[in-house]
């Protein structure tokens, strides 16, 4: 068991952070984890967390196969004493509220939409949290994939 504890202490932490964490950084945390789990420690925060993870971002990944039911929302003020290797904000809040964190090497910044200020009927608010899942999902796996080029190029 202590092998297993120590093999998740050594894959590089990357923390996605958005304002409410909520809904975007939900969908990129359950895409990003079910495509580099393996090689990466995923997590999210955010700045001024919500409590809850909307319901809509739990029901447009279980369509496509991805459970976050269990997520919760978290502050993060709470990853502040971990090494955290790469921080993803996914809104211009987040952005610009974000802390250097220990041990943090990369920074990226790719604002998304956020779904939970759709309006419209059922079936209209669905179709904009189902967009901006397809597009996080096309730009975190891209990234999955290119972490993995890195790791097999030994960098």
């Amino acid at each position: 068991m202590l092998l297993n504890m120590n093999m998740q202490n050594d894959k590089p932490t990357v923390l996605i952070l958005c304002t409410g964490n909520s809904c975007r950084s939900h969908l990129a945390e359950g895409l990003l984890h079910a495509a580099a789990s393996d090689i990466l420690n995923v997590q999210s925060a955010g700045s001024k967390p919500a409590g809850y993870v909307h319901p809509l971002s739990i029901k447009v990944m279980q369509e496509i196969g991805i459970d976050i039911s269990k997520h919760h929302s978290k502050h993060m003020d709470e990853f502040l004493t971990q090494p955290v290797e790469t921080v993803i904000t996914v809104c211009g809040n987040a952005d610009q509220a974000c802390p250097i964190f220990p041990g943090q090497v990369n920074r990226h910044h790719w604002p998304f939409l956020d779904p939970a200020h759709a309006k419209g009927s059922e079936e209209e608010v669905l179709t904009v949290f189902r967009q901006v899942r397809d597009e996080i999902k096309q730009v975190f796996q891209a990234y999955a994939d290119g972490r993995r080029d890195q790791r097999k190029a030994g960098k």
